[in-house]
Formats: C-alpha cells, structure tokens, sequence
C-alpha cells in the first residue's frame, strides 16, 4: 500500500516538470484578442493540422509575435492577413480563396469520393454480370466427382 502511494506520488510530482512557462501575452488584451483572433485565421505551417492560434510549434509562435508587432504598427486586419498570405502563399489561409491555384483543395475531395463511388458501382456490376461460370464437359465430370466424394465423406 505504501509503494502504490508513493509510486502515485512520483508520477503526479513528475507531470509538474513537463508543464511549461505560459507564453508572454501583449501588455494590452484588446491587442491580444485580435492578435488571437487573426492568427486563428491562418493555418501553421509546421503543424498544417491547426491554426497559428492553437498549435504550440516556434514558428507559430514567431508568427502570432509578427502578427502582434504589426498591429501594434496601425495595420489593419486585412493588411496583416495580406503580409502573410504574400508571403506563405494561400496555404496559411485557415480557409483558402475559391480561385484556380486553390482548385484542387475545393474539389480534391468531391472528386474522391466521386472516384470512389465510381469503381464501386463498376465493381459490383462486374460481380453481378460474373455470376455464371462456364464450365468445360470436363470440369463439369470433375465438380461432379468432387461432390459426390464430399456428400459420401459427411454421410459417413
């Protein structure tokens, strides 16, 4: 009982050092919040699965701080989220322009699926018309053969 609790002990002691210091927030929280709220607007780089605004990587980090000193400059919203798409291209867009370089993100996915449904439907007509085999006067004996000696060894 002793060496469970102490065991339990230990691992809550050791989650305290994976814990990391709070990253620095703008002096202002007017700054801060649409800081936040422009940078939940473009995807990380680094991370691609989230926004500069969750994910936890430097990058994202030095970009909310980019974001953060150019506000602090007097630009707009639309300017800051400009800079960034000039320079990272409209895959940092948390949700890309309907345009041609941007096609493929739209419709890349209809299309797979429409893919798929397609060699579906192709596969169960060709299982449907295969229902039938032709067998040879020979293969014919033979299944026969096959059967009778199985329908004998389960009567036994």
């Amino acid at each position: 009982m002793a060496k469970a609790l102490v065991l339990t002990l230990l691992l809550l002691l050791a989650g305290a050092g994976w814990g990391r210091e709070a990253a620095p927030a703008a002096d202002d929280p007017q700054l801060e919040e649409r800081t936040m709220a422009i940078a939940s607007q473009l995807r990380c780089p680094v991370c691609q699965n989230q926004t500069i605004a969750e994910s936890d990587a430097d990058l994202a980090k030095d970009l909310r701080g980019q974001i953060r000193q150019q506000l602090r400059q007097g630009k707009s919203e639309t300017e800051v989220v400009g800079y960034m798409t000039a320079r990272y291209g409209d895959f940092i867009l948390w949700r890309p322009p309907f345009k041609t370089t941007t096609l493929v993100l739209w419709l890349g996915p209809a299309l797979l699926v429409l893919l798929g449904l397609i060699g579906l439907f192709y596969r169960l007509a060709r299982e449907r018309e295969g229902g039938e085999i032709n067998l040879s006067d020979a293969e014919h004996a033979r299944a026969g053969l096959l059967l009778e000696s199985r329908t004998e060894k389960e009567q036994r």
